[in-house]
């Protein structure tokens, strides 16, 4: 249950600290109190509060150093100011100081509740707000959604700027990135959130049948159509429709999808009777739909009506701050869904993961660490848990620099001994090396040798 709204009233005369704080106990508020600033700035630091309402002058702390201690302590904090001077000068040093009201003494209670309130409906608004945008994050990072790097917290700003909307969203990424799951995000932030969100994945039905399922058909519309069927489009009415790869839709019902879009309605397959609907559509794409337009692949026209907000995708190898959340996540996910026990990754399972460069993107990653929890004997996931493919690869890494730094000190040993041999002259040592000057400049250079030995 929600604790009322708590208030904190400081002043150092007895009277007026006694006539404010019953006042605001009668209706409804928790109320402290505390006789000057310096016992109000203790009482601030132990109890959470949400509202100071302070008197400006008083002996030690006035009003003014009290609000400035109280802002750095919690700056979301709201602090009204009462003083008897009511003068221009303290009301201006009390909202540049970050008060969010200034009222004169002696109070007029009915406006001290009028104002109190605005403070209680905004704070209560801030509150709700953040409280949405935790579900959403959490609600995702369930999913998988996981953005800690400056990349993705990008793209989740950009979600929940244009989830409040109507507007078509292009999602555009790698295989594995995790697009539909950003069409996920936006409609469960959205006003349609209520309604029904349905999928297609354009690339996985053939020509012959994309039609039908977008769409719907009448029975006996062609060979097998024994019943009428509603589409996708249809089925999303209220709701969002998410296109999986829309570059994969064929040409010809590129047109028929622009009209939906721009008419707001549907003709099933076998019909010519138009059906309103109701969808948002969110789309994705991994393919450059740019270059599909200039190849006549893909109408312009229809892009130019998708295209009007993009959210791109960053993968995975470009994001590397989020591989170990990620490796985390996954890891007590998949202990979780199979009943297991585990400690986390060996450094060696762990550092092969984090330099891994994921072609699949997250989906690979998750796919490699339900692997892992599944196969292990142990309680600690190793290196040999892993894939002999990512293991080899970074053995492979590994052993690439180690003979990058071998050559690199024969040729340092080789060109000492060969300018010992030529008296530093540079021209006879690289006669010696079989090389030209130039190259043995350049060498000596690169590696920060002297030319003189």
């Amino acid at each position: 249950m929600t604790r009322p709204f708590r208030i904190l009233v400081v002043d150092d005369e007895p009277p007026q600290l006694e006539l404010v704080s019953g006042f605001l106990a009668k209706h409804g508020y928790e109320v402290l109190t505390a006789g000057d600033g310096t016992a109000a700035l203790e009482r601030f630091r132990a109890e959470p509060v949400e509202l100071v309402l302070t008197d400006q002058k008083m002996p030690g702390l006035s009003g003014l150093d009290l609000l400035r201690a109280a802002r750095a302590v919690s700056p979301e904090v709201a602090v009204i100011v009462l003083t008897a001077y009511g003068t221009i000068e303290h009301a201006v040093a009390a909202i540049k100081g970050g008060a969010t009201d200034y009222l004169t003494k002696p109070l007029n209670l009915d406006e001290l509740l009028h104002r109190i309130g605005q403070v209680r409906d905004r704070h209560r608004l801030l509150a709700e707000n953040r409280e949405l945008r935790e579900a959403l994050r959490e609600r995702h990072r369930v999913e998988g959604i996981i953005g800690e790097s400056g990349r993705m917290q990008e793209v989740l700003s950009l979600i929940l700027r244009v989830a409040p909307s109507d507007a078509t969203v292009l999602i555009r990424g790698e295989s594995g990135t995790g697009k539909e799951l950003i069409a996920k995000a936006i409609h469960y932030a959205s006003p349609r959130a209520a309604g029904p969100l349905v999928a297609v994945n354009c690339a996985a039905l053939p020509e012959n049948l994309l039609e039908s399922e977008l769409f719907g058909h009448e029975k006996g519309a062609f060979t097998g159509a024994s019943a009428l069927r509603r589409g996708r489009f249809e089925l999303a009415h209220g709701g969002s429709l998410f296109l999986d790869e829309i570059g994969d839709v064929p040409l010809h019902l590129q047109a028929k999808l622009l009209r939906v879009l721009q008419e707001r309605e549907i003709e099933r397959v076998g019909s010519s009777r138009p059906i309103p609907v109701d969808v948002r559509l969110l789309a994705a794409t991994h393919r450059d739909l740019e270059e599909m337009v200039r190849r006549g692949e893909f109408r312009d026209d229809l892009y130019y009506r998708i295209n009007v907000v993009t959210i791109a995708v960053p993968p995975l190898r470009e994001r590397r701050e989020d591989i170990p959340p990620l490796l985390d996540h996954f890891l007590a996910k998949f202990a979780r869904a199979n009943g297991r026990t585990i400690r986390g990754l060996t450094r060696e399972a762990r550092d092969a993961l984090l330099r891994y460069d994921y072609p699949g993107n997250v989906r690979e990653l998750e796919n490699l660490i339900e692997r892992a929890v599944v196969l292990t004997r142990d309680e600690v996931i190793g290196a040999g848990d892993l894939p002999l493919s990512l293991t080899e690869r970074e053995k492979e890494t590994t052993d690439a620099a180690s003979l990058t730094a071998a050559v690199e000190g024969l040729e340092r040993r080789l060109m000492r001994d060969a300018l010992a041999r030529a008296g530093g002259v540079q021209t006879r040592a690289a006669e010696l090396l079989g090389i030209s000057e130039r190259v043995l400049r350049y060498k000596l250079k690169k590696y920060g040798l002297s030319g003189a030995y």
